[in-house]
């Protein structure tokens, strides 16, 4: 599918990236200092600990700086209207009649706890294409085969007024 993010998913990392670079990594390197003043480093456990933590924040900063530049932010398009594309906010009816709504996005923003269906997910993959009223048959790799329906698609045009673009 590619690195596809919304931009919304692009905002959190950049706003992560920041946070490490300019309030967590600071605190840190400023407690190494303080615990490497205290002497003997070999068995002081708050500047092993410090030391350790900074190669944490310093390998995900190299991370995120390299995962930034691969993704492709995707925007909806007025055309997309009325079936489900990355970033859709698409509510699904399961057997039992329960309802809920997801939103499709990249696998680096995924959370289905908080409604966030990666794209590359079985349920993701099954979704693409589909118009309100169809029905799509998932195989989950834990729970077998459920049926979906989809109720609703809508999307998030960033600053609309009406339901459209502005």
């Amino acid at each position: 599918m590619g690195s596809y993010i919304t931009p919304e998913g692009l905002k959190k990392l950049q706003e992560e990236a920041e946070h490490l670079w300019r309030v967590e990594r600071p605190r840190v390197t400023h407690e190494v200092s303080e615990a490497a003043a205290l002497g003997d480093r070999s068995e002081n456990a708050e500047y092993i600990y410090g030391k350790k933590r900074l190669r944490e924040i310093d390998r995900r900063l190299r991370f995120l700086g390299k995962r930034i530049d691969e993704l492709t932010v995707v925007h909806p398009s007025p055309e997309q209207e009325g079936r489900v594309f990355f970033g859709a906010f698409v509510t699904l009816a399961d057997e039992e009649g329960e309802h809920r709504e997801y939103q499709l996005v990249g696998p680096d923003e995924s959370d289905p706890g908080e409604g966030r269906l990666s794209i590359e997910s079985p349920t993701g993959r099954a979704l693409i294409g589909k118009l309100e009223g169809d029905e799509v048959l998932v195989t989950r790799p834990r729970d077998g085969e459920i049926r979906l329906e989809v109720v609703a698609i809508r999307y998030d045009w960033g600053g609309e007024t009406d339901g459209q673009p502005t």
